[in-house]
């Protein structure tokens, strides 16, 4: 254990060793504005997470959500978001992923117009995955950012780069290496406090600004919580307020009932937001697994063509369009095969008919999750978009605020079969196993497979045995099959070297056989790393 310097003695603790990544990124000077953000902010931040858990208290005895009518003059009210910044104008394409140094030059050079760097659900927070990855956003700012492959490949940042835009963690999640006062801080707070301390001054003489994707909201007084963060880090640093813009993720089923009040409470610093798809249906089965009637079927057939994706999706650019906000899509998960043409062809139609879905509905922009997959969204971006930088004149005044159509699930024709349950097990076993040895990106079966897709094949195992799921064929689904598939597919994947599939089973079990749901997997996870 290390104590920084004085100015922050019986405040602030690190935890492990300090590489000279960590002597550049954990100055005094920056452990010293996260001890403030956290002695500020934390007494709120413990409120809110206590007010979900009451929250779902009422879910779970069969209150549904609805839109309140607490907020009714937000959602009746004319007024706008503070105007795009020039670097955030044209949105059309969006690839995201992890602070790894090749993975975020390959990133930068792509040709999409924007990069979320994924400090998230596409990063195992490791604390050397967390602090180089610090470090690694501090050089891609300043544009010195290289990689040498061990086969002596070099990478380095062309002249024209994506706007950059940092994910940090929700705020449910701490870092455990960080100490405030004996308490670990709050990741969200770490992230963002480091990112915006290093950076932020040096964003703007770049003629660009700190610029946000905000995950797991779940009210708009979580947004609020944020909007008073941006004001305090603007003060302490003396910038202007408004300096920082933010993108929520819309990717709660909660949230999806706040849009409006979310993108209020955020007003000067909203930049849009963003239809989280896979972390949205992981929602929906989270907050509503112990109702049968919410069970959902295989993860395959849960697409945005069904009822309650359309709705939450067409809700969305209605929302963001009648603020002035951009509305970005969601993420095309395919990464194209270098031996198998014919599936590639089949998934890039697959993934055009997905963009062109999202540019029909009124989407400014799209995600994408490999470089590859750039050229194939931002052409259906490209015609539906013409010669503008979006369409925010799409105002979508058809689509209604229905809460019943955010909760139709639906799906003609959906079952539970087999393959997937399967398919469960293995992708979340894969990709746990990855987690714990500080992947949170894993290619599995030629998808990009992150924590908020793993938490889909976790979630729905334990819902299917929880409300006494059957399959298509009468198979009902219970304890005893999932342990026997399991030890099934352990036999195969533990003869990888080298593996960690032990603590992936033990993880995975802890999920899927808790009588009560666990909330998020990276939790119990975290112990193990």
């Amino acid at each position: 254990m290390m104590t920084i310097n004085k100015t922050v003695i019986d405040k602030v603790e690190v935890e492990g060793a300090i590489s000279e990544a960590g002597k550049k990124v954990l100055t005094p000077e920056a452990l010293d504005f996260v001890a403030a953000l956290v002695e500020k902010f934390e007494p709120r931040r413990q409120e809110l997470l206590a007010r979900r858990r009451e929250r779902q208290k009422a879910l779970d005895s069969g209150l549904l959500p609805d839109f309140s009518m607490r907020t009714a003059s937000v959602r009746d009210g004319e007024w706008t978001v503070a105007a795009a910044p020039a670097d955030l104008e044209d949105r059309r394409v969006e690839i995201t992923g992890p602070v790894e140094r090749k993975m975020m030059i390959n990133a930068l050079n792509c040709g999409a117009r924007v990069f979320m760097a994924d400090l998230e659900d596409s990063l195992s927070p490791t604390w050397t995955n967390v602090v180089e990855g610090q470090l690694n956003l501090m050089e891609a700012v300043r544009r010195t950012l290289t990689f040498k492959s061990p086969e002596g490949k070099s990478y380095e940042l062309d002249k024209e780069l994506a706007t950059l835009v940092v994910r940090p963690r929700g705020w449910h999640l701490a870092e455990s290496h960080v100490r405030v006062k004996g308490e670990p801080v709050s990741a969200s707070l770490f992230d963002f406090g480091l990112y915006f301390f290093h950076n932020a001054r040096e964003l703007i003489s770049r003629e660009s600004g700190p610029y946000f994707y905000l995950p797991k909201l779940e009210s708009y007084h979580e947004a609020r919580l944020w909007n008073d963060v941006f004001n305090f880090a603007q003060d302490y640093i003396e910038i202007p307020r408004g300096t920082i813009r933010a993108t929520v993720l819309i990717e709660t089923i909660l949230a999806a009932f706040e849009m409006d009040e979310i993108l209020f409470e955020l007003k000067e610093h909203a930049a849009g937001l963003n239809a989280g798809r896979w972390d949205y249906i992981f929602s929906m089965i989270k907050k509503l697994g112990k109702h049968a009637e919410f069970c959902l079927p295989d993860r395959a057939q849960v697409t945005m063509a069904v009822p309650f994706m359309r709705a939450y999706a067409q809700l969305l650019v209605k929302t963001c369009h009648r603020r002035g906000a951009h509305a970005i899509g969601g993420m095309a998960a395919f990464i194209p095969s270098r031996k198998d043409a014919k599936v590639n062809e089949t998934a890039f139609a697959k993934v055009r008919e997905d963009k062109l879905r999202e540019a029909t509905d009124g989407f400014d922009g799209t995600w994408v999750a490999h470089p590859d997959l750039v050229p194939v969204a931002k052409a259906v971006f490209d015609e539906a978009l013409g010669g503008k930088a979006h369409q925010k004149d799409v105002l979508r005044e058809d689509v209604k605020p229905v809460a019943s159509y955010l909760l139709s699930t639906a799906i003609g024709e959906a079952k539970i079969t087999r393959e997937g349950l399967v398919n469960n097990i293995d992708v979340a076993l894969q990709y746990i196993e990855a987690w714990l040895r500080g992947s949170g990106a894993v290619a599995i079966y030629n998808l990009m497979e992150d924590a908020a897709t793993a938490e889909i094949s976790r979630s729905q195992l334990w819902q299917w045995i929880n409300v006494s799921a059957h399959m298509h064929d009468g198979t009902p689904i219970t304890r005893e099959l999932y342990t026997e598939l399991k030890e099934e597919l352990l036999e195969k994947l533990k003869a990888a070297p080298d593996n960690r599939f032990d603590d992936a089973a033990r993880i995975l079990d802890e999920l899927v056989l808790a009588d009560e749901f666990v909330e998020f997997l990276t939790i119990p996870a975290g112990s193990y790393i």
